[in-house]
């Protein structure tokens, strides 16, 4: 139990209607979960506001409701707080909650398009090997040093964000690694929290089905390097045309890193192969199992990080250099004929392009590239006909098939990437519904030397088709294929 007045500690406030000294048992944003004496907390949401479920929640038994317009019949024995943004004072009141966890932790958040996932992991596993308790909020999953948790966002709401660094507080975490998405930081849930440092990846073309435009996706990205102090640092990939937009206006102290342009941290790429890449970072050379250019800049990435941390530089190459993949980035198997099959979670079009680049540098020529893509339903439709014409481009065959389709018709959402095709490419396109045989298609086509890229799910182990989620996994099913034609 805590007592809401303090609970409120830095929480703008309107209005405050009844008594601020009462104890409250939990913080709730969702009306089923309430139970007696919690504080309900109503949020304006993008499909629905939760001001229509205060009577629910005070019939489950809250005793506080925080909203931003109070009702106009109010109970005597209930507080009400108006504030002026419930989204902000929901990320407050959890931080407050539990003990302001992040000002005991040395927190890292990571956004960009691309690279956030890998980014994070990889400083979860490089500092893991340096002996140190670590924590990571990723895509994936989430981890409390060693303990493991299913992550269900990008970006969890601040409740759990809170919650689980509360967790790393009492384990002794000493790092804690975070992506931080747009809708994270657009829908407040990383206000409150204590950042040492953000680092920004890439900007390129996703979720223009949340926000409206480019520069607003841009704007809210930024908005996370305008929060930071000014003990903080904020490394950015200056490559990328919007790396210098991101330090604009941020106290926090400047770094960044390239492969094409100065940087604080320069890598440079000296050899490619598919079992890994040869690059010379700021100068020393490393040997390194991940493979492209676009790992090339997570490394530095990653190494910036590193350093800014006050780790010692030899040592943190020399860790850098046993770091292997992360699950469904660049996910590779070999059959026994000799046939590469590679998972890779690409599901834009920028993301798409790098990673079939890099099959093209490194193919010696003779191979052929087959693509199995497809986009997920319920998203941002724009970016479909560009993920097939990327896909028709740069494949010797593309093989259109479902990705997530969600509550949408998997075949319109093909017949959408369809359009991105031009003429002269149609020829080396297959559309084929079912993802498995597709899969299985790409393997009968191939032979050996030649490479199949399967794009846009990675690490995901579902296909979720009409609201349902079945098991489905990507790199399982080429290596089912695998043994199928072997036997």
């Amino acid at each position: 139990m805590k007592r809401l007045k303090d609970i409120l500690y830095k929480v703008s406030v309107n209005a405050v209607h009844g008594n601020t000294d009462v104890m409250v048992k939990d913080i709730q944003f969702d009306s089923r979960q309430i139970e007696k004496n919690d504080v309900f907390v109503a949020q304006k949401g993008v499909m629905v506001d939760g001001h229509q479920f205060i009577d629910k929640a005070l019939g489950l038994g809250a005793n506080t409701i925080i909203c931003e317009k109070l009702p106009a019949n109010m109970m005597e024995d209930v507080t009400y707080i108006e504030v002026v943004d419930s989204s902000v004072a929901l990320a407050v009141m959890s931080a407050n909650f539990y003990g302001n966890p992040s000002g005991d932790l040395k927190l890292v958040g990571v956004t960009g398009t691309n690279g956030k996932t890998t980014i994070a992991t990889l400083l979860y596993k490089l500092f893991k090997k340096a002996g140190y308790k670590v924590g990571l909020l990723s895509t994936v999953k989430v981890m409390v040093d060693e303990v493991e948790y299913e992550a269900t966002h990008t970006t969890p709401n601040s409740l759990m964000i809170n919650k689980y660094l509360s967790l790393m507080v009492e384990e002794g975490v000493e790092y804690c690694f975070m992506e931080v998405s747009s809708h994270g930081v657009h829908q407040k849930r990383t206000e409150g929290l204590s950042f040492v440092g953000g680092v920004f990846t890439n900007l390129s073309h996703d979720h223009l089905d949340y926000h409206e435009t480019f520069a607003e996706y841009r704007d809210v990205k930024k908005s996370f390097f305008d929060s930071l102090p000014k003990s903080a640092f904020a490394l950015v990939n200056i490559d990328d045309k919007n790396g210098q937009i991101m330090l604009q206006n941020t106290k926090a102290n400047k770094k960044s890193y390239a492969l094409k342009t100065l940087g604080d941290y320069k890598v440079k790429v000296l050899e490619k192969r598919f079992s890994g890449t040869l690059l010379s970072i700021n100068g020393i050379e490393i040997w390194t199992r991940l493979i492209g250019e676009f790992n090339a800049y997570n490394l530095a990435a990653i190494f910036g990080v590193a350093d800014l941390l006050g780790f010692e530089k030899f040592e943190t190459l020399r860790i850098v250099s046993e770091l292997e993949s992360v699950r469904g980035r660049f996910e590779y198997t070999v059959s026994e004929d000799k046939v590469t099959a590679i998972v890779d979670y690409a599901h834009t079009p920028d993301a798409l392009k790098n990673v079939l680049q890099t099959i093209n540098d490194i193919r010696t020529g003779n191979e052929k590239v087959f693509t199995v893509v497809g986009c997920g339903g319920d998203r941002d439709k724009t970016k479909r006909p560009k993920m097939a014409l990327i896909a028709s481009q740069l494949s010797d065959q593309a093989i259109f098939t479902s990705d997530n389709p969600r509550t949408e018709d998997a075949q319109v959402i093909i017949d959408e990437m369809e359009e991105g095709v031009s003429a002269e490419n149609y020829k080396k396109t297959l559309s084929i519904l079912d993802r498995r045989q597709a899969i299985k298609t790409a393997c009968k086509l191939a032979e050996a030397g030649d490479i199949i890229l399967i794009a846009g799910k990675g690490h995901e182990n579902y296909q979720e088709i009409n609201g349902v989620k079945h098991h489905f996994d990507d790199l399982e099913e080429v290596t089912n294929c695998f043994n199928q034609l072997k036997n």
